[in-house]
C-alpha cells in the first residue's frame, strides 16, 4: 500500500505548534490547530504550493535542503529530523536498514547472563522483547506474556502500576515505535502492532497520531515492582551492530541504594523460583 506517510508526518507535526511557537504572529480566525500550511512555507523558505504538494503526496522528493528547511520550520530535534530524511527516502550519514534480526545471537545472550545483578534485555525495532536475562525475567514477572513493551504498557492492566509515571512510560514507547517505523513504514509486522493497539486502546491511537519521535538511549524509569516495591532506575540502549534493528537494554540502580537492594532481592527469589521449578537433585 503506497501511502503518504511523509505528509501524515508533516500535518500531524505541524498542527502539534501555534504562531507562538515560532515567534508569528497569528492572523484571522484559525478553524484548526496548529500553524497553517502557508506559515510553514513561509518558515522554511519555499513555495507554499511545493509545500501543500508535500503534505498531499503529490510531491515525493524534496531536497536535502528542503528538509533541513522543514526541519528547522517545525522546531524538530535530532531524532525527529532523522525520522523525517528517513520519511523523504533516506537519513544523512546512516544507511536505510529495513529488516530486523529475528534471532539473538548466542553471544549476546551469553553477554546478557554475565550481567547477574542488573536486568538485560535485547528489543526488536517493534519493540518486542526478543531475550531476557534472568533478572529482567524476575522485573517483568507483573506481565503475563511479557513480550512487547508496548503491548505490555497499553493493554495488560499491570502496566498502569508498574510503570510509576505510565504517561512518561507511554509516550517514549509511541515515540520508539515511531523512529523504528521511519525505517520501515510499511512493515506488516508494524502494521499488524499498529492495528491491535489502536483497535484497543484509545490512550496509544492518541499518542500515535501526534507523531513524536524518539529513539532510546538513556533515560531513568521509576518502577513499581510488586514483590520488591519502587525501583529507581537508569536504563542505557546500545544498538546491536550485527543484528541491525535490535537493541540491548540494561537497567541498573544507583550503588548502594534501596533500588540496588531492591534488585538483589528479587534476584535472589528468581533464583529461589527456578531452584523450586527445577525440583530436588537428580530429579527428572
Amino acid at each position: 500500500m503506497d501511502e503518504n506517510h511523509l505528509g501524515a508526518f508533516l500535518r500531524a507535526r505541524r498542527a502539534g505548534l501555534t504562531p507562538r511557537d515560532v515567534d508569528m504572529v497569528s492572523h484571522g480566525t484559525r478553524r484548526v490547530a496548529g500553524l497553517r500550511r502557508e506559515e510553514v512555507a513561509v518558515l522554511a523558505g519555499v513555495n507554499a504550493d511545493y509545500y501543500t504538494r508535500l503534505e498531499q503526496g503529490r510531491e515525493r522528493n524534496p531536497s536535502p535542503q528542503v528538509l533541513d528547511a522543514l526541519a528547522r520550520a517545525l522546531r524538530l530535534d535530532g531524532d525527529a529530523r532523522t525520522h523525517l530524511f528517513r520519511l523523504a527516502g533516506g537519513a544523512p550519514g546512516a544507511e536505510r536498514s529495513v529488516h530486523t534480526a529475528a534471532g539473538v545471537s548466542p553471544a549476546l545472550r551469553q553477554l546478557m547472563d554475565g550481567y547477574p545483578h542488573t536486568p538485560a534485555f535485547v528489543l526488536g525495532r517493534t519493540l518486542d522483547v526478543l531475550a531476557t536475562n534472568a533478572l529482567a525475567d524476575a522485573l517483568f514477572t507483573p506481565f503475563d506474556p511479557a513480550d512487547n513493551l508496548a503491548r505490555m504498557i497499553f493493554l495488560d492492566p499491570a502496566g498502569r502500576h508498574f510503570y510509576a509515571d505510565w504517561e512518561r512510560a507511554a509516550q517514549a514507547a509511541v515515540a520508539n515505535l515511531r523512529e523504528g517505523a521511519g525505517l520501515d513504514p510499511d512493515s506488516p509486522q508494524l502494521r499488524r502492532l499498529v492495528a491491535e493497539l489502536t483497535g484497543q486502546s484509545t490512550e496509544f491511537h492518541r499518542l500515535w497520531s501526534a507523531h513524536g519521535v524518539r529513539g532510546k538511549s538513556r533515560d531513568a524509569k521509576n518502577l513499581n515492582h510488586p514483590e520488591v516495591g519502587p525501583l529507581a532506575l537508569t536504563y542505557q540502549a546500545f544498538d546491536v551492530r550485527d543484528a541491525p534493528g535490535q537493541q540491548l537494554v540494561i537497567y541498573h540502580a544507583e550503588p548502594g541504594s534501596p533500588s540496588a537492594r531492591a534488585l538483589g532481592l528479587l534476584g535472589s527469589l528468581q533464583a529461589t523460583r527456578r531452584r523450586t521449578e527445577a525440583g530436588p537433585p537428580g530429579c527428572s
